[in-house]
């Protein structure tokens, strides 16, 4: 199915971001100069630009244009329903190391089908609250397959794009479901320190796994998140059914 115009501009857009070409705190170019390019009315290029900014890739300034942020946001491990914007509970972060093929915990194991001892690609980074101490801990585990189509993954740079969008572009998988299971646990030391606690210290431990229209893995995310952050709300219907 091919996309519509608008979701062809917001990924050019992305790309001339990914690739450098439009640098953090860099310009977009007007809307005036986009609709001419792609021959397009202005409303196709005003959805495009809401597009990247629900996205949070840039941010819209009376007067001043379209700005690529400078500050990478990302998201703790899980709750990505459909509609939810990628900004949703998105925070600063830091990466932690660079990224490392190693073999991933049994149940990340479990959840990309991986075979005894096989290696996935970990990435690790922490989230941050407003006065810069730990929120979450994520550490994300990719297939090797995923890895290889997707050389950036391997860098330590953040992907401004974000790796949602990264991954369908490299690989055209897109996740269309995904698993959450969340579970009380006492924090390792790895944990702890990274997320500044001392032990024992109670954390909740998300994982979440995405897959693609064929239920194959793209991803599987776990998140840790200290017992004195972490909070969920869920609202739901009730009430008899006729």
């Amino acid at each position: 199915m091919m996309a519509l115009k608008y979701e062809q501009i917001a990924e050019w857009l992305r790309r001339r971001i990914s690739d450098g070409e439009i640098p953090p705190g860099g310009k977009l170019p007007t809307g005036r100069e986009i609709a001419t390019e792609w021959g397009v009315a202005m409303g196709t290029v005003n959805k495009a630009i809401d597009t990247l900014r629900d996205d949070g890739l840039v941010v819209s300034r009376q007067g001043s244009g379209h700005t690529v942020i400078e500050q990478a946001v990302a998201r703790p491990a899980g709750h990505r329903k459909r509609g939810t914007s990628r900004l949703s509970g998105a925070a600063p972060y830091r990466r932690v190391g660079l990224p490392e093929r190693a073999v991933p915990p049994q149940p990340v194991v479990d959840a990309l089908g991986l075979g005894p001892g096989e290696k996935a690609l970990k990435r690790v980074r922490v989230l941050l609250l407003d006065d810069g101490s730990s929120m979450s801990l994520v550490i994300a585990w990719f297939t090797l397959a995923v890895a290889e189509a997707c050389p950036k993954l391997a860098e330590m740079a953040p992907i401004a794009e974000g790796t949602t969008h990264y991954v369908r572009r490299c690989t055209g998988r897109s996740p269309v479901e995904a698993e959450d299971i969340t579970r009380v646990a006492l924090a390792t030391e790895e944990e702890a320190s990274l997320l500044g606690l001392e032990r024992p210290a109670a954390v909740a431990v998300v994982l979440h796994t995405a897959f693609d229209q064929d239920h194959r893995a793209l991803v599987c995310e776990v998140g840790v998140t200290p017992a004195h952050v972490f909070e969920e709300t869920d609202n739901y219907p009730m009430g008899q059914q006729n």
